[in-house]
């Protein structure tokens, strides 16, 4: 029998601010190896200490039940993970959950748009870093630049109408295609959002030299196009700017050059059930051994997650020219 927890109708962190939005991966796994997100010859997870889609829906369901309005689903790639789908549909129509989203990196979505969009999901992040077939497999080492187009076309056609490129620009890599990316966007009525690249895991590049700041960036676009200053929100860090005359909106997501972390209101599970509470730090409850431990009681849970909110600290402390990663653990592993 199912014993029913007391809950909060809202979650507040130790500095008065709402988490409303979850960022949950549901798999270390992807199908591309991109440069600034995992190494190489990656080591992934063995599957007992992996999240079930079962302990990953249970999640859900109890963190909307707290006041948890949008839900992002990541992964690694979310849609390697075998029977995902079932994962979307149990999740997207949930009463109280305003936003169900999947960043991915499109690979997959030529055989899924459809699907997503009848399970509910609202909105699709496409990771696109580049518009250059081969200069695409070099960043990726893996992937295929049609396969994700194809993927975008997918998404289109299915009916999705939020839909959103994400881009990491690295210097002396990509960083000449920023116009190009937004001409793209601009060409598909599609926003697009440049992302700073962050310090998670060891990568064979140096960060401090690869990272191009979202000034130079949006510096380079204003030259290039009109902007305005949006109020647009996607209840995320970005800040956006209409280009005039187009449907297309310009976020710049900017964790060196712009601090977002006053109005913080999320926070991320990772694919074994870790609820970290912050990208770039460690801070962290661990939620799978209550999960497998409690098969019928929400209650220790929800007391971990209250904790959880008790130790959020303010904010990340990225910091380029330090010896190392900010923080050890891959992207890939905290998920995107």
């Amino acid at each position: 029998m199912h014993t029913p927890a007391t809950l909060p109708t809202q979650l507040i962190d130790q500095f008065g601010r709402q988490v409303d939005y979850i960022r949950l991966s549901i798999t270390d796994r992807c199908d591309f190896r991109c440069q600034y997100c995992m190494a190489e010859d990656m080591t992934f997870l063995p599957r007992h200490e992996v999240m079930s889609l079962e302990e990953c829906a249970r999640l859900v369901k109890l963190f909307v039940r707290m006041g948890v309005r949008k839900v992002r689903i990541t992964g690694g790639e979310p849609l390697v993970r075998k029977n995902a789908l079932w994962l979307f549909e149990e999740i997207g129509h949930l009463p109280g959950l305003e936003e169900c989203v999947i960043t991915t990196n499109g690979s997959q979505l030529d055989k899924y748009a459809q699907a997503l969009k009848a399970a509910g999901v609202k909105r699709i992040n496409i990771s696109i870093d580049s518009l250059q077939a081969d200069r695409f497999k070099a960043i990726t080492r893996v992937g295929e630049l049609s396969k994700v187009l194809g993927g975008l076309e997918a998404a289109i056609a299915a009916g999705f109408e939020n839909i959103k490129l994400n881009s990491v620009l690295m210097r002396g890599i990509n960083d000449d295609e920023a116009e190009a990316l937004v001409n793209f966007a601009i060409q598909k009525r599609i926003d697009i959002s440049f992302i700073e690249e962050m310090p998670l895991g060891e990568v064979a590049h140096d960060r401090e030299q690869s990272c191009v700041s979202n000034k130079d960036t949006l510096a380079l676009l204003k030259s290039k196009f009109s902007l305005t200053p949006s109020t647009h929100q996607t209840g995320g860090p970005a800040r956006y700017w209409q280009v005039n005359g187009q449907a297309t909106r310009i976020g710049f997501i900017s964790p060196h050059s712009h601090n977002f972390c006053e109005n913080c209101n999320r926070v991320r599970i990772t694919c074994q059930g870790e609820l970290f509470l912050c990208l770039g730090q460690d801070h962290q409850v661990n939620l799978l051994p209550l999960l497998r431990a409690h098969p019928d009681d929400d209650q220790p849970l929800v007391e971990a997650i209250l904790h959880g909110m008790h130790i959020k600290p303010k904010g990340h402390d990225f910091d380029l020219q330090r010896a190392g990663p900010a923080v050890i653990r891959f992207m890939s592993h905290t998920g995107g």
